[in-house]
């Protein structure tokens, strides 16, 4: 895009307008990429799905991730399969599926809860039907502190209190009119 003279826009303007524009452009084309990866329900309004209580969510028991879903409806279902990605990647591996662990088969037409328990990464649950469609249904990511980060958290947090009390002792020890 050439900018009219009277814009007063400088070459340097120019290209700093151009740079932003190929983040943009790239931006928008890695969101397109991402949303190529998601199927079903999940690609269609994954919103919906928390705010009506049937999307993914978790909890961590003695540093495993117990993962629980619901479903209100299951027409033609035949089960659920789990699948879980390393962080910073874009391929998912199934976990768990309804043909190798029972509990993952539908529960019929009445829906259900469903629960699973494994290590922490991030989640996606995809659906099954008869016809062996696979559907993505939520997803979510979990992230455990290790203890080694728990450690870490905790020595900075006592390291800040030291250093607060130090600076509170010096400036009153420093204070020319002391305290008037």
């Amino acid at each position: 895009v050439e900018f009219a003279p009277w814009m007063g826009i400088s070459e340097d303007d120019e290209s700093k307008i151009r740079s932003l524009m190929r983040e943009r452009a790239e931006s928008r084309r890695k969101r397109q990429e991402q949303e190529r990866d998601v199927s079903g329900n999940l690609y269609r309004d994954s919103q919906a799905q928390e705010l009506s209580g049937t999307g993914l969510s978790y909890k961590i028991i003695d540093g495993d991730v117990e993962l629980t879903w619901a479903t209100k409806t299951e027409t033609d279902t035949k089960g659920f399969i789990v699948k879980r990605r390393a962080a910073k990647t874009n391929d998912y591996d199934v976990v768990a599926s309804f043909e190798d662990w029972g509990p993952l088969q539908s529960k019929g037409k009445g829906g259900g809860v469903y629960r699973y328990l494994d290590s922490t990464a991030e989640y996606r649950i995809a659906e099954e039907d008869s016809m062996g469609n696979e559907a993505d249904v939520c997803q979510c990511l979990v992230e455990v502190e290790t203890e080694d980060e728990q450690r870490g958290a905790v020595i900075a947090g006592v390291g800040f209190g030291v250093f607060a009390i130090l600076a509170f002792v010096a400036g009153v020890a420093m204070d020319p009119m002391n305290g008037y």
